[in-house]
């Protein structure tokens, strides 16, 4: 009898395990890498997405995508900083190259951010693609 009640005891704790597992593994969602073309064709048809620029202000000043906002991922407080925005949110991050940005992403996915699409190769891609680039 003590062994029927072990086992079923067993049963049940790993059925909520599997249980447990399951349902973490759904709200993982995977960061998506875009080419610079779809990236653009993207960003113009969500008004509701946040466009982050991850570079320091030096790399700013030489240019930018329209619409992005500067999170400077070199910044000491850079995760504290993406830990304030929402969750639920979609983000579409950049940094010159692809680099800080497929970090950032990592970072936002571990922290369980829902959409994350990243610039594949980074602003100077979008530039060599001759993409409109904003001044300050």
């Amino acid at each position: 009898m003590k062994m029927k009640k072990y086992l079923l005891i067993l049963a049940t704790i790993f059925s909520f395990e599997y249980v447990a597992n399951a349902q973490s593994a759904s709200s993982v969602i995977a960061v998506t890498n875009l080419s610079a073309e779809r990236f653009k064709a993207i960003i113009a048809n969500d008004k509701n997405g946040i466009i982050i620029d991850l570079r320091t202000t030096d790399e700013i000043n030489k240019g930018f995508i329209k619409g992005s906002v500067q999170l400077d991922f070199l910044a000491k407080d850079a995760e504290k900083q993406i830990d304030k925005l929402e969750k639920n949110k979609t983000y579409y991050i950049y940094c010159e190259s692809g680099g800080r940005s497929s970090d950032a992403a990592e970072y936002m996915t571990k922290h369980n951010f829902k959409r994350v699409y990243t610039l594949e190769k980074g602003f100077s891609d979008w530039v060599k693609k001759g993409f409109p680039v904003e001044k300050k």
